[in-house]
């Protein structure tokens, strides 16, 4: 299955699957009316019924609709344009090579700040952001994060008049309705929205940042069946009350799979951006080892090599440990098989990083639980920063 960042001019390809839940919402209603005089009358109760509930549904509707519109019309001005400028191959003028989406999160002294996506500002020699009234300011980056698939942009404040309210993803309930808000395909389709509801929360989705085929990051995201289409990346999905409640970043594209597409939660953006804010870096916590996973391993090697029990089939294989690091100071050595971290179990590179990044600081003590030569042992280490 092939999964593409929602950029307009670049895709790639992800190895694992993502089985997306199936959520059908049913509604219904029953209104009695009428006396008893219409009982005596065959049909005149199911026309007076029908009619009522007729009514009842067109009421809720206009409601609904009417609920969309304020929503939209709170949020739409924070939503930007991004636009990505390089190079030419044989020229050094500068060109759109692509654009996405962004939401102005906080304005603060002379100063806005936009949030959008990692893979939208990759590679840019200039970017620009694009207001909902066509002015185009030039924007500055303070920083990336390509495991969140985040990034924050600056830019004069003095033509920003609409901040974004951000809400809380924590609480997003499944069926909840949410409205996407950005740009697909580009400033020619600018602040277009569409509707869906939270298809499923706390969804993982496989990422691979080096692009050497190996997942380095499982992110957690917002499903949503808001019509998500390239140049959306890094706008908003927003709820009801118009608040943010996620950064929509990526879509199956797969042609028999619609209706989904991903959001980060902006409960769990909000600490990395106020990192990249402020350090133009996320401060992550790393231990200092190369591994693989030991799924990757063969049954005989793990047993002869390894000389793991039976008992042991998830893990991960140590291949090297960097000299001065935490996990050489705690003893460990290649050929160990980390089974756990406090209490967390881990079974992949990726869910390595993932309790580190999400659970961890620089400077804390981290229990690890490994085998060597078919032995069960614990050490502790103390993170350092991942440079």
């Amino acid at each position: 299955m092939g999964y593409y960042d929602d950029h307009s001019s670049k895709k790639r390809s992800v190895a694992k699957k993502i089985l997306p839940a199936f959520l059908g919402a049913c509604f219904g209603a029953a209104s009695v009316g009428g006396t008893l005089v219409y009982l005596s009358k065959p049909n005149v109760l199911s026309v007076k019924e029908h009619s009522v509930s007729a009514a009842t549904t067109k009421s809720v509707e206009v409601h609904e609709s009417s609920d969309v519109t304020n929503a939209v019309n709170k949020a739409a001005d924070a939503v930007v344009g991004v636009s990505n400028y390089q190079t030419a191959d044989l020229s050094n003028e500068l060109s759109e090579a692509s654009s996405g989406s962004g939401v102005i999160y906080k304005k603060s002294g002379s100063y806005a700040y936009v949030i959008t996506n990692n893979h939208v500002v990759s590679d840019a020699k200039k970017l620009e952001i694009s207001l909902r009234n066509g002015k185009k300011i030039p924007a500055k980056l303070l920083g990336t994060d390509p495991f969140m698939d985040l990034a924050v942009l600056r830019v004069d404040g003095s033509e920003i008049h609409k901040v974004a309210e951000l809400g809380h993803s924590d609480s997003l309930k499944l069926g909840e309705p949410v409205v996407a808000i950005g740009n697909p395909l580009g400033a020619e389709f600018s602040g277009s929205v569409t509707k869906g509801i939270v298809s499923g929360l706390k969804r993982t989705v496989p990422v691979d940042i080096n692009g050497d085929g190996q997942d380095d990051w499982e992110a957690d995201v917002i499903q949503t069946d808001a019509a998500i289409n390239p140049g959306n990346s890094g706008g908003a999905l927003i709820n009801i009350e118009g608040q943010v409640v996620g950064i929509n970043s990526m879509k199956i594209a797969q042609a028999e799979v619609e209706g989904i597409g991903f959001s980060i939660p902006i409960s769990s953006a909000i600490p990395v951006v106020e990192d990249l804010e402020k350090y133009g870096k996320v401060k992550r916590p790393y231990i200092g080892i190369a591994s693989r996973s030991l799924d990757e391993i063969s049954l005989d090697q793990a047993e002869s090599a390894l000389k793991l029990p039976e008992s042991v089939r998830k893990g991960i294989v140590i291949e090297t440990v960097e000299d001065g690091s935490p996990a050489s100071r705690a003893g460990l050595k290649p050929y160990d098989v980390v089974t756990k971290v406090d209490n967390e179990a881990i079974s992949s590179v990726a869910d390595l990083r993932s309790y580190l990044y999400e659970h961890k600081q620089v400077g804390e003590k981290a229990a690890v639980t490994y085998y060597r030569d078919g032995h069960k042992h614990h050490t502790y280490l103390t993170l350092q920063e991942q440079h």
